[in-house]
């Protein structure tokens, strides 16, 4: 794991609000996300984000089971 899980949390915290101002500064320039949209682009966010922390960070998983 590349993160704690106490800093993982605090990702996953500060995406939240991040998510929903993103929609408001989108709809200045024009760009309106529905409630559903700004879900999907969340869920993908937070996968994103999971599978960057669970990636073993030097690539190498055979010398871990070795």
């Amino acid at each position: 794991m590349r993160i704690s899980k106490g800093g993982l949390l605090v990702i996953m915290a500060f995406l939240t609000p991040l998510i929903v101002e993103l929609r408001t500064v989108l709809s200045w320039f024009g760009i309106r996300l529905s409630v559903v949209e700004t879900g999907a682009l969340g869920l993908a966010l937070i996968v994103a984000v999971l599978i960057w922390a669970l990636w073993p960070s030097n690539g190498d998983t055979e010398a871990k089971l070795a």
